[in-house]
């Protein structure tokens, strides 16, 4: 794994990620033009949701499809699936080392670094050629035009809900920031986007708009909460795909219930315990109070909440929803995150280390986890959750 994350480690102080060599990585490995269409998924929140979705409805439309999700839950084999299964550890150290190999070719970095999320996505794709895929799924792992997915030309883009985030990075407002993730689109790139704030609407122009029902799907086959506005996009913008067709109602049926969604919306017992999670992956104040009253809904009363929000999430909106509930905060031990905003002052205050089953035993039988996929994927681990199958079919059936 030392390959995909190596660069980024050893980067200095205010190094950027070098698009251009990755460019030329992809190149050496003669992947520019992939063997399948990509659809490619940006936005601020429900990218996961909305590649899992168009992934689910590629497969059920009998395509072989390769899908790049970032980061992972438990596992960086999760990056990487086939219809909806986690690459295995052989399949990943093989093509690190394929990786490893092209990287030589290059000449050293110079001023910049190749992204794990770059090279993760430079990794599926090379995988959708060796796996024979009919269509490859691309969420993006920050931005769009300064993304890795913009080295391989969409077909469709599906945009998900935009809002103020990696401010001074991708943009210092809503508006920079969605003509930034548009950036990824060419001029023959069918572009569909959920609803939007009037700022970013103004920004995508005449895009595709996928309001609520505009799936067609009926309800029980969309997840609740915040994130069916993307699972409904993503169905939408694979329909867009050239030459997909629309599959029966009974294979679709049987793909779309079987989808999970770990860290969205999604209950979990801690083992050897009669404590209960709900686990979602809000960072921010309306994704909070969305969780919160999911909980409610099936509690009634909530024994604690545990937040993990970098500095760069909506805390002010989070300490806002979360008013008079008991709350513990996580601080992850991780370079690229920081968390030196104040807390307020009941908070209980944890490190990473902290967060065992044990702990989340001790805190209630009803407990709520929310914030950052790293730490909500923490939290999964801890728990011992399934993240290898995100959906079911018959191909994803047959042994790896």
């Amino acid at each position: 794994m030392d390959v995909f994350f190596r660069e980024w480690e050893r980067r200095a102080p205010g190094e950027t990620r070098d698009i251009g060599r990755a460019r030329e990585l992809a190149a050496v490995l003669d992947i520019l033009s992939p063997d399948a269409p990509v659809l490619t998924v940006v936005g601020s929140k429900g990218k996961g949701t909305a590649a899992t979705y168009a992934s689910a409805f590629l497969a059920a439309s009998g395509l072989r499809v390769c899908t790049v999700t970032s980061p992972g839950l438990r596992s960086n084999r999760e990056r990487i699936r086939v219809d909806g299964r986690a690459v295995s550890e052989e399949e990943l150290e093989f093509l690190g080392s394929l990786l490893e190999e092209a990287i030589r070719a290059l000449p050293p970095p110079a001023g910049g670094y190749l992204s794990p999320s770059g090279l993760f996505t430079i990794a599926g794709v090379v995988h959708a050629r060796r796996v024979g895929a009919d269509a490859i799924v691309l969420e993006a792992g920050m931005g769009g035009r300064s993304d890795e997915v913009s080295l391989f030309p969409p077909a469709v883009v599906a945009i998900t809900p935009i809002f103020r985030e990696h401010a001074g990075v991708l943009g210092d407002t809503p508006a920079e920031i969605a003509e930034e993730k548009l950036g990824v689109a060419g001029p023959a790139t069918a572009v569909l986007s959920a609803p939007q704030s009037a700022e970013v609407t103004g920004v995508l122009g005449d895009v595709e708009r996928v309001a609520a029902g505009g799936s067609g799907l009926a309800e029980d086959l969309l997840p609740g909460g915040l994130v069916r506005g993307s699972a409904e996009l993503g169905v939408v913008a694979a329909r867009r795909l050239p030459g997909v067709t629309e599959p029966p109602d009974g294979a679709l049926r049987d793909v779309l219930a079987s989808v999970v969604l770990p860290g969205r919306l999604s209950w979990h017992d801690v083992p050897g315990s009669a404590t209960r999670l709900l686990i979602d992956s809000a960072v921010d104040g309306t994704g909070i109070a969305a969780a919160l009253t999911a909980a409610r809904r099936v509690w009634g009363a909530i024994d604690r909440v545990v937040v993990c929000l970098p500095d760069h999430k909506d805390l002010d909106g989070a300490v806002a929803a979360l008013d008079g509930l008991p709350v513990t905060f996580v601080r992850l031990p991780l370079p690229h995150l920081r968390f030196t905003r104040p807390l307020p002052t009941g908070w209980e205050i944890v490190g990473a280390d902290a967060v065992t089953p044990a702990f989340l035993a001790a805190l209630g039988r009803r407990v709520v986890v929310l914030g950052t996929v790293y730490f909500t994927g923490l939290v999964l681990d801890a728990v011992g959750a399934d993240t290898d199958r995100l959906f079911v079919t018959a191909a994803s059936r047959r042994p790896p």
